[in-house]
């Protein structure tokens, strides 16, 4: 479970986003991030029973930082309000499909695949996709998959075929993501549950043949 300190701190960030009221509130801060912390290790050795590409990572890898980078953004509000992890082979910057967390009151839930792939690795997954047709549709379909995220995440769709690909292919919609992930959300009061951890768990092995079919496809973009 989910301490309620997390989430009311969380809400409390949301309503005084700035400097001056997180430095007064740091020691909470730091209190809170290391239950995420805690939090994140135990998924990572839960994953690590069934996907041994995470079982030598540190939560402190796969954590992202809270601070906003407001560089080019007109929202300069210095904070995220929200606690995210991205667990995948070589950390949150790895370039491979994974899992992730994410904690916001209100807005919380789990997901996996891969969100915003480089170019190299989105070519390389959409053929694979194309030449393993039926393998990646039963993926989707398997019960367990559906049971728990339905179907890939439908966000940011290209409208046309992609450069290379022939628009009379039968299943050119699953080339058109450019995004392949697939999320479930979660309550307040399932982060209050005590069997969270385990919840999670089974929505990631529910996953990881997907994470595996994408992975296996990126490794082939890899140098040696």
């Amino acid at each position: 479970m989910i301490g309620k300190e997390v989430l009311n701190f969380l809400s409390d960030l949301k309503k005084n986003n700035h400097k001056e009221w997180f430095h007064r509130n740091k020691p909470v801060y730091q209190r809170v991030r290391r239950e995420f912390e805690q939090y994140v290790g135990f998924l990572i050795a839960g994953l690590a029973q069934f996907d041994d590409a995470v079982q030598n990572l540190e939560a402190r890898d796969c954590i992202f930082r809270i601070n906003r980078d407001i560089r080019f953004s007109k929202d300069k509000s210095p904070y995220k309000t929200n606690f995210g992890a991205y667990i995948a082979p070589g950390g949150r910057k790895g370039g491979y499909a994974g899992y992730y967390i994410h904690l916001e009151p209100g807005a919380s839930f789990v997901a996996g695949g891969i969100y915003m792939p480089s170019s190299p690795a989105l070519k390389a997954i959409r053929n694979e996709i194309y030449h393993h047709t039926d393998e990646f549709l039963e993926l989707l379909d398997d019960p367990d998959f559906k049971k728990h995220f339905g179907g890939l995440d439908n966000i940011e769709k290209l409208k046309t075929a992609p450069q290379g690909f022939p628009k009379d292919f039968e299943h050119i919609g699953l080339l058109n993501h450019k995004h392949y992930t697939a999320s479930k959300p979660l309550s307040d009061e399932d982060l209050a549950g005590e069997t969270l951890i385990d919840d999670v768990l089974e929505a990631y092995e529910a996953l990881y043949p997907l994470n595996y079919f994408l992975n296996e496809a990126i490794d082939a973009t890899q140098p040696g």
